[in-house]
This record gives C-alpha cells, sequence and structure tokens, in this order.
C-alpha cells in the first residue's frame, strides 16, 4: 500500500539513546559504567537515517547530548539530511528525579551542544520518559524560557513510569503558555485513551492493530499523528542484561526482530514530515 497523496502528513521522530541507557534498566546499568558498555547507537541511527532516505522521510531525531558530544558526526548527518534535530536531555535523567534548577541547567546544556555541532536552532524537547506530568509542568516555563518553541513530553495515559491521562490527547498549549505541548499519538476507544504512537506498544502490537489505530486518527479525529521509537528497537543482535524481571525483559526485548520491516510498512501506509513541519505555526505539511 501507498499513501494517498492527499493524506494527513504525520510526525516521524526518534528517540536517539542507546539500549543501555533505558529507564527500564536505571537499576541494572550505573551511569558509570555506559562508557565501558558496548556503544550501539551510532551504527543504528545511521542505519534508521538509511531507511529513511530509502523512502523519502524526513522526521525528527530528540537526542541525547552525552550521545551527541560522543558522536558527533550522527548530528552532523541528521542535519545534512534535512531532518529536524531536538532535544532529549543530556543523559536521560527523567524529569521529576530533578529539581528546577537542575532541570534548566540540564535543558541549557544540551541545546547548546546540539546547536553546537549541528549548526541549527533547536525548537523542541522530549523528556525522557515522558516524565512531565501534573506534578511538574514547571518544566514547560522552563522550557519556554530557555527557548524551545514545543514539547512532546506528556503521554496523555496511565502508566506505571509516567503518564498524565486527564491531558489533551492533541497539541495543545498549557497554563497559557506559548510552548507548543505535542503529545505521543493515543485512540479513543469507547471513552478510553489507548496508546498507539510507537514505542513498545508498536513492537508488542501486530502491525494490523497500530495501523488501525492510526488511521482511525487521521480519518476520524482528523488530527496527525505524532509516533516515536528508538534506534535500540531496530536492533535484535543487542546484548542482553542479566537479572531483569519477567516485565523489563519482555518490555525491552520482545519483537525487536520485526521492528525495521513494520516500521518500512509504516513509511508506505502513511505520509511523514518532522514535528516542526506538521506541528509549528508556518510549517506546510498539513496545509499543501
Amino acid at each position: 500500500m501507498t499513501a494517498p497523496m492527499n493524506a494527513i502528513v504525520n510526525a516521524m521522530s526518534v528517540d536517539v539513546e542507546d539500549y543501555f541507557q533505558v529507564s527500564a534498566f536505571e537499576r541494572h546499568i550505573s551511569r558509570g559504567d555506559w562508557e565501558q558498555l558496548e556503544c550501539r547507537v551510532q551504527e543504528n541511527t545511521h542505519h534508521i537515517l538509511d531507511i529513511f532516505a530509502e523512502f523519502g522521510v524526513k522526521a525528527t531525531f530528540f537526542t541525547l547530548g552525552w550521545i551527541a558530544e560522543r558522536y558527533p558526526e550522527i548530528v552532523r548527518r541528521i542535519v545534512a539530511e534535512g531532518h529536524e534535530l531536538a532535544s532529549h536531555g543530556y543523559e536521560h535523567i527523567r524529569v521529576y528525579q530533578q529539581t528546577p534548577q537542575e532541570f534548566r541547567a540540564d535543558v541549557i546544556r544540551t541545546r547548546c551542544i546540539l546547536e553546537d555541532i549541528g549548526g541549527v536552532s533547536v525548537r523542541g524537547y522530549r523528556a525522557a520518559s515522558y516524565s512531565i506530568g501534573r506534578d511538574n509542568l514547571w518544566a514547560l516555563d522552563i522550557l519556554q524560557e530557555t527557548g524551545h518553541e514545543y514539547s512532546s513530553s506528556i503521554y496523555p495515559i496511565h502508566h506505571d513510569l509516567y503518564g498524565m491521562p486527564e491531558a489533551d490527547r492533541f497539541a495543545h498549549h498549557l497554563n497559557g503558555l506559548d510552548i507548543l505541548e505535542i503529545p505521543v499519538t493515543t485512540v479513543c476507544i469507547r471513552g478510553t485513551k489507548l496508546p498507539c504512537g510507537g514505542g513498545g506498544y508498536f513492537r508488542l502490537l501486530p502491525y494490523v492493530v497500530s495501523r488501525w489505530a492510526l488511521k482511525r486518527v487521521n480519518r476520524v479525529d482528523r488530527q496527525p499523528c505524532n509516533f516515536y521509537f528508538h534506534p535500540w528497537e531496530i536492533d535484535p543482535d543487542q546484548p542482553r542484561q542479566s537479572g531483569l524481571d519477567v516485565r523489563t525483559r519482555v518490555r525491552h526485548y520482545l519483537n525487536l526482530g520485526r521492528v525495521e520491516p513494520r516500521l518500512r510498512h509504516l513509511l508506505r501506509d502513511f505520509k511523514w514530515s518532522t514535528m516542526e513541519d506538521v506541528y509549528l505555526s508556518g510549517g506546510s505539511a498539513n496545509h499543501e
């Protein structure tokens, strides 16, 4: 299937972090050990860029400052090939684990690193593990004050690690701020918001379910979808961690070998562009 020419343009995004930096591994892998571990994000991100080039898709890459410092060629290729460079914080610390002062320093540091390497303005931010919610909305004030124009950090679902289920499903402004919050996509079934915007749900559910849900948002809600995945999710050969509980092991490793084929179907079945093109004022993706 090929996406129709008049289809809604959706936002494709990649959270550029390595397998050992995920929140689920915090109790198993010390940040102090990161430098000694096999780093696979470089090869995986280049492979993703190759896939996007094959399909003519532009995407937003929410990149850790820690990664950008060590692999600046990734950042330069992202920019050179016309993708959007955005911030994922410095080293994947959840916002609710930081004080406002620590968070401000983190986002300023990361934005400076990315802009210095990429040579472009960084407009967007995505919190580690969608860790902005009802109890720390002060983070949006700080993001606006530090020059960010949009955030994609609130997930309007129930989850054990994150979530603000009462939040709006689509792009909106909170607390009178100018900064735009763009949630990851959910589909509403009988009044219940169900996740369908990528990540673990894209791996765990059959592709036909994800495709149906995204199509429903486009056709019924008449809204663009905000989809994401990680470089480690296309890497079934990544090192396996020991000592994981069953839930963590399933969440991280199940169906890794199926993500790339599913991603290729997704790129064929829908129209995609960057977050800034789809959502920011002046963007043209949905105004052709």
